[in-house]
Order: C-alpha cells, then sequence, then structure tokens
C-alpha cells in the first residue's frame, strides 16, 4: 500500500503542519473542511504547499517522521524547489 507525506500552510510563508495518509485527495478534504479539530483547524491551515508519493507507506511514515524534525528554512526550500509560487495543489491532485 502506498503514501503520501504532505506539507499544507496557512499562507505563504505562514503556519506549516506535515502530515502522512495513504488518500491524499481525501485527507486533505478533510484539512480543507475542518472536520477534525486540531492543529490545521485552529491555525487554518488548509492550502496544500507540498506532496511527495511512495509506494510504500512505511516509507512515507518515516520520511514524515524526518521532515517533521527538520529546521523549518529546510522545509521552506524543500516547498519552493517543487512549488516556487506557494500555490494550492488540492485542485491539480483532484484531476
Amino acid at each position: 500500500m502506498g503514501g503520501y507525506v504532505y506539507i499544507l500552510a496557512s499562507r505563504k510563508n505562514g503556519t506549516l503542519y506535515t502530515g502522512v495518509t495513504s488518500d491524499l485527495q481525501g485527507r486533505i478534504w478533510e484539512h480543507r473542511e475542518g472536520i477534525t479539530a486540531g492543529f490545521t483547524t485552529k491555525y487554518d491551515v488548509r492550502h496544500l504547499v507540498w506532496y511527495r508519493d511512495y509506494s510504500d507507506i512505511r516509507d512515507a511514515i518515516d520520511d514524515e517522521k524526518r521532515i517533521k524534525r527538520w529546521r523549518r528554512k529546510w522545509k521552506l526550500s524543500l516547498i519552493e524547489a517543487m512549488n516556487p509560487q506557494w500555490r494550492d495543489l488540492y485542485e491539480e491532485i483532484c484531476r
């Protein structure tokens, strides 16, 4: 079973959230709709700005843990390498 690591942002250079899921489209929809109370709802973190897919969910989980330990500057560089305009990538994954 595959998986994804993703980063959400409240806005460009705003609050960041890193997560892991096996269903990227469904999980991002939950964040956007505020389905689950928590960090992303409290800080309005709902824009998908980066993601990576994995063929094995265990690799995704390991990478998520690693990225969560990173300095903010490294996360910003990761986002900007894939998405320099900080576009909300949610619509792209829904196609």
